[in-house]
């Protein structure tokens, strides 16, 4: 992935401008036929690009931050520093993740490899989490010795500046995952948003610590740490019930329904069931009542049409089971389900 010397002036001059300016400049130069977001290898495009910018943002502030925390002795901007480091392997994770998902179903899989995603997003849970307990470990034993911070005038500008770019690494993320849908890198921007915060409050804290002798940058340590727990908690949770199968999105479900009862052909529905196996991975079942006198072939094209329809406006992959039935019977069936 190199730049041109115009495309990095172009990039700084959209980066000023806004951030979404810049990623959406990123976005038509590296990834190919980057409207077209249902294709699984346009998807794993954003994925990788969501993943290489992660490494290299994070990879300079983490040693930006390890520098200026080792020099002023401070525990909250050093342990933000290694959670910028933890965020490196959840960069990686998010390019492989991106990748293992695009593998096509074998016979071992057969409907594939999507909920690698999710697998690789509870990945990312865990090394937040796991970073979270260490750096709560450490700043508490801060706490307990009493070490006190130096205060180092870079410190300010290296804060202020790992601000804007976690910021702008929430941007981003939070954009592309409303593209894609991604559950990956929808937690790579609910991590990018927590560590901007996080960086503020250190902040926060070397200036108060400046003008009183109560521990803050120790306290402000502890409770960075906490934070981290939380986040990495939160993301692994609403992972493992998409795992073990959440319900479907009511608007989707909704769509579904309406989308099927619009064929003047379908006098009634029931029992949908949606399986969410992966990001543009979802498949799902429907029975449908017609006329018992209803000319079978006919019958047969519309509902070839109904689900060509779903798969081409929802991304779903619908299969509908006809069930005959005398038009009274159906239409008495819809009244009592409409009143009910």
């Amino acid at each position: 992935m190199h730049l041109r010397d115009r495309d990095l002036c172009r990039c700084v001059f959209l980066y000023l401008g806004g951030g979404i300016d810049v990623i959406r400049f990123l976005i038509r130069r590296f990834v190919k036929d980057y409207q077209n977001v249902s294709d699984k290898a346009v998807r794993e495009s954003y994925g990788t690009l969501a993943g290489i910018l992660g490494i290299i943002c994070n990879v300079s502030l983490f040693a930006a931050k390890l520098t200026i925390g080792l020099l002023a002795n401070s525990m909250a901007v050093t342990s933000d520093a290694f959670n910028n480091l933890s965020d490196i392997g959840s960069s990686v994770v998010a390019i492989l993740g991106a990748k293992m998902t695009n593998r096509p179903p074998d016979k071992e899989h057969p409907f594939g490899h999507g909920r690698s995603e999710y697998i690789a997003t509870l990945v990312v849970a865990f090394i937040i989490f796991a970073m979270g307990v260490e750096l709560l470990r450490a700043s508490f034993g801060r706490l307990m010795s009493g070490e006190t911070t130096l205060w180092n005038p870079y410190l300010a500008v290296v804060l202020m500046l790992s601000v804007l770019v976690k910021v702008w690494m929430f941007s981003y993320n939070r954009y592309i995952a409303g593209l894609t849908g991604s559950s990956l890198i929808r937690a790579a921007s609910k991590d990018s948003l927590s560590d901007a915060v996080a960086t503020g409050v250190v902040g926060l804290s070397m200036v108060l610590g400046r003008h009183t002798t109560f521990p803050v940058d120790s306290v402000l340590g502890v409770a960075i740490s906490v934070a981290i727990m939380h986040t990495g908690f939160t993301t692994a949770r609403d992972t493992i019930d998409r795992l073990l199968g959440s319900p479907p999105d009511p608007e989707m479900k909704e769509r579904i329904e309406s989308t099927v009862m619009n064929s003047k052909s379908i006098l009634g529905i029931h029992d949908l069931r949606v399986h969410d196996y992966g990001p543009g991975r979802i498949f799902a079942s429907i029975h449908v009542q017609v006329s018992d006198e209803a000319n079978i072939v006919q019958i047969h094209d519309e509902i070839d049409r109904i689900e060509k329809l779903v798969e081409k406006e929802l991304g779903v992959s619908l299969v509908i089971h006809v069930d005959p039935e005398r038009v009274e019977e159906a239409q008495a069936g819809r009244a009592e389900s409409e009143e009910g």
